[in-house]
C-alpha cells in the first residue's frame, strides 16, 4: 500500500472513530444474524466448489448500507468501528464455519469413519478458537507485525473508507470493483492481481512464479510436480527455516522490549510465551480428541505420546505458515500444507484412525488465524494505525469478542446442518485427497523427494529472511493449481512497477483500487455462491 496515501487516510478518519462495544444489543442481533448467514453460505462453498467467499468485505458493504438507511437505529452503523466489528464477525463465521470446521468434520466420513465426527468437532472448534485467539496476541508483533501487507484486510479497510469518505477514493474503488467483477465474470482470480498492488514485491513474485510453473509443468517438462513431492519438499525445508526465523525474531524483540513501551513492542514481548502456550492448548486438545475417539487399535504407548505430540507440532506449523503466507501474500496453502504434514504422519507409522484424527485436526488451525489477520489489519488501518494505542487496543480487543462470537455461530450451524451435507455424500473435495492419500499409504521414494528438494526450499528461505519469505512463497505457488492467478499476480507486479517509473512511486488511489479489485472479486464469488444455493 502507498504509504503516503495509507497515512493520509488514517489520519483523516481515527478522530472521527467511535467507540463501539459489540455487546451493543442492535450491533450485536445485527453481526450474529449476519454471521449466520456467512456461516452457511461458506458451508455450501466448500462442499461444492472447494473454497470459501471472501465476505469479510461483503459484511463491511452490507453494514455502509445499512447505515444509510434514514432511521435513527440505522444510524448508528455510521462509525467505522461498528462497521469494522460487523465485518469481523461475519468473517471469522465463513471461514471458521467451511475451513476450520467442515473441513476436520469431512476427514472421517471421507474415512468411512463416521464415529469419529464428533471429537472431530469438539477438537477442531477448540482448536479454531485457540487458532483465533494467538493471531490476537501476536498481531503487532515482530513476527506478525500490524504494518505487514494483509491484503484482504486492507481491501476492507479501503472499502469501508470509500462508503463513509466517497469523492475520488471512491472512484478509485468503484474502479476497482468493475475490474474485479468483470475479470472474475471471465475466471481470472482477480484478488491475486488486487493482492499484487498491496504486498511485498519479492514475495509475491515467487508466488506469481510457483504457481507458473505449477501450472505448466507437465506440459513443458513432462514431470508432475506434485507426483514427485517437490512442492512439499521445498515446503517442508523453508518451513524449517522460517521457524527458525520466527525464533530469531522472538529473541531479538525480548532483547528490545524493556526499552520500548509501544503497543507493537508490548506485542513482541509476549510472542514467546503465547506460542509456547499455543502448543501446549494444541498437544492439550490433541489428547483430549485421542480420548473422545477411544484412543486407537494397534497403538503402543509410546506411539501414543509420540501422536499426540506430532498432531500439535502439526497443527502449530501449520498455522504458522499459513499466517506467514496470507500476511505477505492474501493467499495461504491451508490444504496443501496439512497434506504435507499428514503425508509426514504417515510415514512416521501412524494407523489410519489415527491419521484421520491427524488430518482433521492440523486443517483446523491455520484460516481462522489468517483470517483474524485481515480483520484486525483493517481495524489497525481504521483506527489509525497506533497513533492512539489506548484506542487501538480497545479497539483490538473488540474485535476478538466480535471474531469469538462468529466462531461460535459457525460452531452452531456446522453442528446443526453438517450432517444434512455428509448424509447426501456432499464433502469439501479435500478431505477426499486426504482419504486417497491416508489409503495409497507411503514408500521411501517419496521420503527421499521430501529430502532432496527441503535443501533449495531452505536455502532460499533463508536467502530471502523474515520479511521476504521467498521460499515460502515459492512453495505456496507450486501447492496451488491456478496457473490464471500466476499470470494475474505478475500482470499486476509489472503494472505496479510501470505505475512507480511513470510517478516516482506509487500512486495515490493505487491502494483503494487495489482494495477495490479485490472486492469485485470477493463480490462475483458472493453473487455465484448465493445462485448455487438457489
Amino acid at each position: 500500500m502507498n504509504e503516503n496515501d495509507m497515512q493520509a487516510g488514517a489520519a483523516r478518519h481515527a478522530p472521527a472513530i467511535a467507540r463501539a462495544n459489540f455487546t451493543e444489543p442492535l450491533l450485536l442481533v445485527v453481526s450474529l444474524l449476519l454471521s449466520v448467514l456467512g456461516a452457511i453460505i461458506g458451508m455450501q462453498l466448500i462442499v461444492t466448489l472447494g473454497i470459501s467467499s471472501n465476505t469479510s468485505i461483503i459484511g463491511a458493504l452490507i453494514a455502509i448500507v445499512f447505515s444509510r438507511i434514514p432511521l435513527e437505529l440505522a444510524r448508528r452503523f455510521r462509525a467505522l468501528e461498528r462497521q469494522n466489528l460487523v465485518q469481523t464477525a461475519i468473517s471469522s463465521a465463513t471461514f471458521g464455519a467451511a475451513n476450520s470446521l467442515m473441513i476436520p468434520l469431512g476427514v472421517p466420513y471421507a474415512m468411512g469413519m463416521p464415529h469419529l465426527a464428533m471429537p472431530m468437532m469438539i477438537g477442531a472448534l477448540a482448536a479454531m478458537l485457540v487458532d483465533g485467539a494467538m493471531l490476537y496476541l501476536l498481531f503487532g508483533s515482530r513476527t506478525f507485525p500490524a504494518t505487514g501487507s494483509w491484503p484482504a484486510g486492507i481491501a476492507t479497510a479501503e472499502a469501508i473508507w470509500a462508503g463513509d469518505q466517497g469523492g475520488r477514493k471512491a472512484g478509485f474503488l468503484g474502479l476497482g470493483v468493475l475490474v474485479g467483477v468483470c475479470g472474475a465474470w471471465f475466471g481470472v482470480p482477480m484478488s491475486a492481481f488486487g493482492a499484487a498492488f498491496l504486498g511485498n514485491i519479492a514475495a509475491l513474485s515467487m508466488l506469481g512464479v510457483g504457481l507458473l510453473m505449477r501450472g505448466y509443468s507437465v506440459a513443458l517438462t513432462g514431470v508432475d510436480l506434485a507426483k514427485a513431492y517437490i512442492p512439499h519438499g521445498l515446503m517442508i525445508g523453508a518451513g524449517t527455516v522460517a521457524m527458525i526465523q520466527v525464533g530469531r525474531e522472538i529473541y531479538r524483540s525480548r532483547r528490545s522490549a524493556s526499552d520500548d513501551t509501544t503497543v507493537e513492542s508490548a506485542a513482541s514481548g509476549r510472542a514467546g510465551r503465547v506460542l509456547v502456550g499455543g502448543y501446549v492448548a494444541y498437544a492439550l486438545i490433541a489428547l483430549l480428541i485421542t480420548g473422545l475417539a477411544g484412543g486407537f487399535d494397534n497403538l503402543s504407548t509410546g506411539m501414543l505420546i509420540a501422536f499426540v505430540i506430532y498432531a500439535a507440532f502439526a497443527a502449530y506449523v501449520h498455522e504458522l505458515i499459513v499466517g506467514i503466507a496470507a500476511m505477505h501474500s492474501g493467499w495461504f496453502p491451508a490444504f496443501a500444507v496439512a497434506l504435507i504434514t499428514l503425508t509426514i504422519g504417515i510415514l512416521i507409522g501412524f494407523p489410519p484412525t489415527a491419521l484421520a484424527v491427524l488430518a482433521g485436526f492440523s486443517a483446523a488451525t491455520g484460516p481462522a488465524f489468517a483470517d483474524m489477520g485481515y480483520d484486525l489489519k483493517t481495524g489497525y488501518l481504521l483506527r489509525g494505525e497506533g497513533r492512539h494505542p489506548e484506542l487501538e487496543l480497545a479497539g483490538r480487543r473488540q474485535q476478538f469478542i466480535a471474531a469469538t462470537a462468529g466462531f461460535l455461530v459457525a460452531g452452531a450451524c456446522v453442528f446443526l446442518f453438517s450432517k444434512g451435507f455428509f448424509a447426501r455424500d456432499m464433502l469439501p473435495p479435500v478431505d477426499r485427497v486426504y482419504a486417497a492419500t491416508i489409503k495409497a499409504g507411503s514408500s521411501w521414494e517419496i521420503v527421499r523427494n521430501l529430502a532432496l528438494w527441503a535443501i533449495p526450499g531452505a536455502i532460499l528461505q533463508a536467502l530471502g529472511g523474515a520479511k521476504r519469505q521467498l521460499g515460502v512463497l515459492l512453495a505456496t505457488g507450486l501447492l496451488l493449481t491456478s496457473p490464471l492467478a500466476g499470470f494475474a499476480v505478475l500482470a499486476g507486479l509489472l503494472l505496479r512497477l510501470v505505475l512507480r517509473r511513470i510517478y516516482g512511486r506509487e500512486p495515490a488511489g493505487l491502494s483503494a483500487f487495489a482494495g477495490g479489485v479485490i472486492a469485485g472479486d470477493a463480490l462475483f464469488s458472493f453473487g455465484r455462491s448465493l445462485f448455487k444455493i438457489r
